[in-house]
């Protein structure tokens, strides 16, 4: 089965953050990068992004 990958947009709605944070902290190495799902477009696998949720969560 494939995977779920979710645009900036949703992305946005899912997190909270706006665009410009997202972008600044993948530059600081605190967000995951996103993968490439066409010629230009690019989404953030749902894996990724429950691993970043999940190590964001208190001991």
């Amino acid at each position: 089965m494939l995977e779920k990958h979710y645009r900036r947009p949703e992305l946005e709605e899912l997190t909270g953050l706006s665009c410009s944070s997202i972008y600044r902290l993948m530059d600081e190495g605190h967000f995951p990068r996103p993968v490439k799902i066409g010629r230009s477009a690019v989404a953030w696998p749902e894996s990724a992004i429950a691993k970043w949720f999940k190590e964001r969560q208190p001991a």
